[in-house]
């Protein structure tokens, strides 16, 4: 679906998770946003618009709430260049935190007077916890009172409070430290995503007349030449004009042999010149190319988010409000209404809840989670535009293949030419190839390569191309009909037997019936093994949907072991037979339509789930389909199955980690058997473990 206009802005410094989560909130409520989502693991927050003229003024209020919620944060457009980025810690905090540490360790260890003590205990507190105290009181004057600075301050102070002088400055510094692992783990997660997409091209060396002069890939237009030096990446899409190499496309397939590459061969973007010297004739701009473009795919797929993030962004609003609540009425009702109950020791239970109350392992680690999931399916050749695509395959139920090009090679060649009396096999030939010239489609380009001579163009005088049926066209003063049986019924004119093995085109010339021409398509080596393991990963029913005759249809239905086949289908009929498969099926269960995207463009877009075979570098492929499989290989499918299988569980894992421990320590703190550092472990020392988890997701490997 597209917008009006959508602009995208880098929120530099963003490291808390809730933030993210109450930054996407608010841009949403803005007036005239249609939408908003925050990707905390890129941090960037992308806004779609109503009305494109007020985006200025839109943009200007989303960096002021974005700065209201998280003063530190630096805003800036996508397009604007920013060098570095900042670190966890730098000098000046090392030290403070350190001299924290230092005094926390002295008090701690050698026993001194008490106003020594506390002295030593406070001033650590004030020296590791300073950041966390300034944001809670700015937090207060903002009506922010339910994140973690304000609660952990409240949990602290309340500590210092009741005379728990050790604990106060002991939470504050784990809890410090423990956001500064978590932090450092998100930042390596980060870069183990960004490493793993690391194709894109520095430079572009420029052909200029004789001389070679290194530029930036966007500097380069269509039709100049570039030259590409034995392991250097290839900067920009295009065809070779000369030199011979071998081209490893790895990190854009997942294929591991390189291509062998010459004169006249496509390269892609991205790709890595292994061994000769090859001249390259640009035919895309680099902003147009298979590498932007996976790169943009990539990076903007969590825009598009999961059930399971949406409910726990909706969760984290509800479930810190009711924590708070629980540990207020901690503090205030049993000292009233059971015997004996001491205010401090109940208050002292109420801070452990305080602490326990934000939800950042969740909120950071499933996000997280499905960004890993996503990288690690574009390591194998897959692109998912979306998390909420990556978890609908969990739920895949039926998959409905298109035959050519999808589960065939779509490379078709003639391999019987039969005439009707009064025609030779030469004539149906040339009157076939007459009516086939102008047409695109790989059986009519099969059938004029088959001819292999030149037709006078000046002689055809009109040329129709009917959709599932054929070609009608007025050559020489003759009507020519090139098509399948409806074309010829249409017509009025009889034919012969069609029960051959293949396509069969007829043919009719001046009205009179001129015989046919049987065309026949190569299944795939991959495609048997795709529908056995489908089967196997508990895909129920396996369709394929065709506009080719029955006869040929039937046979590879029967060849690959398909559940059922319906042929000679008008693109219209494909999308109704779809309508009809979606309605007999479960409302949990999902349908993925498997096809060229190209011609198959309101069947991808019917379907629960659109996937396009052999994408790469095909535009229409990328904009129709939800999933892009970029090598010819329908097996890709059951990777992309695994992968979204495997994203599901670590998902699920850091789930039940998180609620788990949370739930065992808010129990144990209610009944007066745990302490703060078991508080803070349910906090940040969960979040760590979650982030963990979730980075195994990008080095997910034995899949194929």
């Amino acid at each position: 679906m597209k917008y009006a206009e959508k602009r995208e802005l880098i929120l530099e410094g963003l490291d808390c998770a809730s933030c993210a989560a109450k930054i996407e909130t608010k841009v949403k409520e803005i007036e005239g946003v249609k939408n908003a989502s925050v990707n905390f693991v890129t941090k960037k927050l992308t806004i779609e618009f109503e009305n494109a003229l007020k985006s200025e003024d839109i943009v200007k209020k989303a960096t002021k709430i974005a700065k209201s919620v998280e003063s530190d944060i630096e805003v800036f457009e996508q397009e604007e260049k920013k060098t570095g980025q900042k670190s966890v810690l730098n000098k000046s905090e090392v030290i403070v935190l350190s001299i924290g540490i230092l005094l926390y360790g002295t008090a701690f260890i050698i026993r001194f007077p008490f106003w020594v003590e506390f002295t030593l205990f406070f001033t650590s507190y004030l020296l590791i916890g300073k950041d966390v105290l300034i944001k809670a009181v700015r937090n207060i004057f903002k009506g922010q009172l339910l994140d973690e600075n304000f609660l952990m301050t409240i949990a602290t102070v309340g500590a210092f409070s009741i005379g728990e002088y050790s604990e106060g400055a002991a939470v504050m510094l784990f809890y410090k430290v423990g956001e500064l692992l978590q932090d450092m783990a998100v930042n390596r997660s980060r870069k183990s995503i960004s490493d793993l997409m690391n194709i894109r091209p520095d430079y572009a060396n420029l052909k200029t007349g004789e001389s070679i002069v290194r530029v930036s890939p966007e500097d380069v237009n269509i039709g100049n030449i570039i030259v590409v030096k034995p392991g250097e990446r290839i900067p920009l899409d295009g065809r070779v004009v000369e030199g011979r190499s071998a081209v490893d496309v790895s990190v854009l397939t997942g294929e591991s042999i390189p291509r062998d590459v010459e004169s006249g061969d496509e390269v892609l973007s991205g790709s890595v010149n292994k061994s000769g010297l090859l001249s390259i004739e640009v035919t895309k701009e680099y902003g147009d190319s298979t590498v932007s473009k996976i790169l943009d795919l990539v990076q903007n797929a969590s825009s598009q988010k999961a059930r399971t993030e949406n409910f726990i962004t909706k969760f984290a609003r509800v479930y810190t409000p009711i924590v708070v609540f629980a540990s207020a009425a901690l503090a205030i009702i049993p000292p009233l209404v059971v015997p004996g109950a001491s205010f401090s020791e109940w208050l002292y239970r109420a801070l452990i809840f305080l602490v326990i109350s934000c939800p950042c392992a969740l909120v950071i680690s499933i996000p997280l989670g499905y960004f890993g999931g996503i990288g690690a399916a574009s390591r194998h050749g897959i692109l998912v535009k979306g998390s909420n695509h990556l978890e609908a395959l969990n739920n895949l139920n039926t998959v409905v293949f298109d035959k050519t090009g999808t589960l065939t090679k779509g490379k078709f060649e003639v391999t019987e030419i039969n005439p009707s009396e009064g025609f030779s096999k030469e004539n149906l030939l040339e009157y076939a190839a007459t009516a086939e010239r102008f047409s695109n489609h790989p059986i009519a380009v099969s059938i004029v390569k088959a001819f292999g001579k030149k037709i006078d163009s000046d002689e055809t005088e009109s040329f129709e191309e009917i959709p599932g049926h054929g070609i009608k066209t007025i050559y020489q003063g003759k009507e020519i009909l090139a098509g399948n049986e409806k074309l010829m019924n249409g017509s009025g004119i009889a034919i012969s037997d069609t029960n051959g093995l293949g396509t069969t085109i007829h043919v009719a010339v001046g009205g009179k019936y001129a015989g046919k021409i049987l065309i026949s398509d190569e299944v795939k080596a991959d495609s048997k093994k795709a529908i056995e393991e489908l089967k196997k990963s508990g895909v129920k029913k396996l369709i394929m949907l065709t506009g080719d005759n029955t006869n040929q249809a039937q046979k590879i239905g029967r060849q690959l072991g398909l559940d059922e086949v319906y042929a000679e289908l008008l693109p219209h009929q494909k999308v109704e037979k779809i309508e009809h498969i979606v309605s007999q099926k479960a409302q949990k269960d999902k349908l993925a339509f498997v096809g060229d995207g190209i011609n198959d463009a309101p069947v991808l877009a019917r379907s629960d789930i659109g996937v396009a075979m052999g994408g790469l570098g095909s535009d229409a492929a990328i904009e129709a389909a939800d999933i892009v499989l970029m090598t010819d290989e329908p097996s890709k499918l059951v990777t992309a199955i695994k992968i979204a299988r495997k994203t599901k569980g670590i998902i699920w894992q850091n789930i039940i980690l998180a609620f788990a421990v949370k739930i065992i320590v808010l129990a144990l703190g209610a009944g007066g058997m745990a302490t703060m550092w078991e508080a803070v472990f349910a906090d940040v020392g969960v979040a760590v473990l979650a982030v963990l988890n979730a980075m195994r997701l990008i080095r997910v490997k034995g899949l194929e």
